[in-house]
């Protein structure tokens, strides 16, 4: 039996679960959530507690169990606490800024690089080396995140790039001169 699969979900007070066939909707304080899940894996729910079975022991159902519970899991936590995710820059000159609702990054390039964040985003620059993201969806606020990331990864030699807060970057030594 699936250990993550089995545990029950608590709903929190101010949180609404709505299950329509296999799309589960869940509202609170911070937004709304819908998602559809594999029809196969049953998801009920009683006494404010969400409960997920799964019909036989396949390698497939077995899969999708733990799975199941830990995206309802994260919807749950979503609409109630919500998530975020933190980013510094690390490099000399390296900065962002907001403009309106876009993100400026200048991170060494001949020009600005910006990002649009998308709806149900929000983005906090509360100083010019850190950028905060935060939002209801776990996915898509660490895929944005992930993006930001992206225009300029931690390089190995100066540790110069945008990393997660917290983010270990391994050094390497550089080239000897002779």
């Amino acid at each position: 039996m699936s250990r993550i699969g089995k545990k029950p979900v608590e709903i929190p007070s101010g949180v609404t679960v709505t299950i329509n066939g296999d799309t589960v909707t869940v509202k609170g304080p911070k937004g709304e959530l819908t998602r559809s899940f594999n029809p196969d894996i049953n998801i009920t729910v009683e006494d404010n507690i969400i409960h997920v079975t799964r019909p036989s022991d396949s390698k497939n159902h077995r899969a999708l169990h733990g799975t199941t519970r830990a995206l309802l899991a994260n919807m749950v936590d979503g609409v109630s606490k919500g998530f975020e995710k933190s980013l510094e820059l690390v490099g000399v000159g390296y900065r962002a800024q907001k403009q309106g609702k876009k993100l400026v990054l200048n991170v060494g390039y001949s020009h600005p690089v910006e990002f649009e964040p998308e709806e149900g985003l929000e983005v906090e620059v509360p100083s010019n080396t850190k950028i905060v993201v935060k939002g209801v969806s776990k996915e898509r606020v660490g895929a944005f995140a992930a993006n930001i990331r992206d225009v300029r990864p931690p390089e190995p030699y100066k540790g110069k790039g945008i990393r997660y807060e917290g983010e270990y970057v391994r050094r390497k030594e550089g080239k000897t001169g002779k």
